[in-house]
């Protein structure tokens, strides 16, 4: 079985965040955007002791199985006036394996550590008195609340705890038409469980009428804690373990490269998006492979008439 502390885990980091920097920008005033997300993982290696990459995949009847992440939630983002804006972001998530128990599936399902926050745009490159060099600036003020699923089974989705999350995320357009950077760079201070995280993602766009395409990288630290400890190789097995030490303060970091796109409609603005992430370095996380889509929706009941 898996050698789990009977305590509060750090589990991996998987909480609800729209990516390339989305809530730099904020809506019209009364305008409600309500958005649908579903992303799902595969990982067949992890990054354990340190960075030492091992396999972690238990081939059954010749079907490959690692580990598996599928979840899917809501966003509610609230335009209040021409510079703030609040959002909320609830969903559903379920993590399955079996590399890590002899063969044996563990796996959890629950509610996602539901997010919200509070955002003010302190620039807008849009103005028209805004000097030609200012960006999109907008400061969120979010925090984290635990979800339900348990928390013992290792590499559960999510952090499982209480914590502030104060970022900042900028857009700027330069160059030629349509083309941009953006950025969005976060501190995690982990109430629950006491080792703070931050993550620093930048990138690219590209805006061509109504598509935009977006390329950047992502980096995430855990600021202390333990490393995971693989047990021994199953008998016959040469990438299944017979356990796994999840430590309470796992000591997670990661690199990996974003991509994705989009298209929002010329009359109802309705908008789809479509996203990658590929873990390609780190320490005591997994080499994910996540794929995931998007819908968002404006919805103008709460807007003046």
């Amino acid at each position: 079985m898996s050698l789990l502390p009977n305590q509060n885990l750090m589990a991996s980091e998987d909480e609800a965040r729209r990516p390339f920097a989305e809530w730099a920008e904020v809506p019209e005033p009364g305008q409600l955007i309500f958005g649908t997300l579903y992303e799902q993982s595969e990982a067949y290696h992890v990054w354990v002791q340190g960075n030492h990459r091992m396999p972690a995949n238990t081939r059954v009847d010749g079907e490959n199985y690692g580990i598996d992440v599928r979840q899917g939630y809501f966003t509610f983002n609230y335009g209040i006036t021409k510079k703030w804006a609040a959002d909320l972001n609830l969903g559903a998530t379920t993590v399955g394996w079996r590399p890590f128990d002899g063969g044996g599936i563990q796996k959890t399902t629950g509610v996602m550590d539901p997010t919200f926050g509070v955002r003010y745009q302190i620039f807008n490159e849009t103005d028209s008195n805004a000097p030609s060099w200012l960006p999109t600036l907008t400061f969120r003020a979010g925090a984290i609340v635990p979800g339900v699923y348990d928390r013992h089974v290792a590499f559960a989705p999510g952090n499982h705890g209480v914590a502030i999350e104060p970022s900042i995320l900028f857009r700027k357009h330069l160059g030629w038409e349509g083309f941009g950077i953006w950025g969005d760079v976060l501190y995690r201070w982990e109430h629950t469980i006491g080792a703070d995280q931050y993550i620093a993602a930048a990138g690219v766009f590209q805006q061509i009428k109504g598509w935009e395409l977006d390329l950047g990288c992502r980096h995430l630290q855990t600021l202390s804690g333990e490393d995971i400890v693989l047990g021994p190789r199953t008998a016959g097995q040469s990438s299944t373990y017979n356990s796994i030490t999840y430590p309470v303060d796992v000591r997670e970091i990661s690199d990996s490269l974003d991509a994705g796109f989009s298209y929002t409609t010329s009359k109802r603005h309705f908008r789809w998006g479509f996203h990658a992430r590929k873990t390609f370095d780190g320490s005591n996380t997994d080499s994910a492979l996540w794929l995931g889509a998007s819908l968002d929706i404006p919805l103008d009941w709460f807007k003046a008439k």
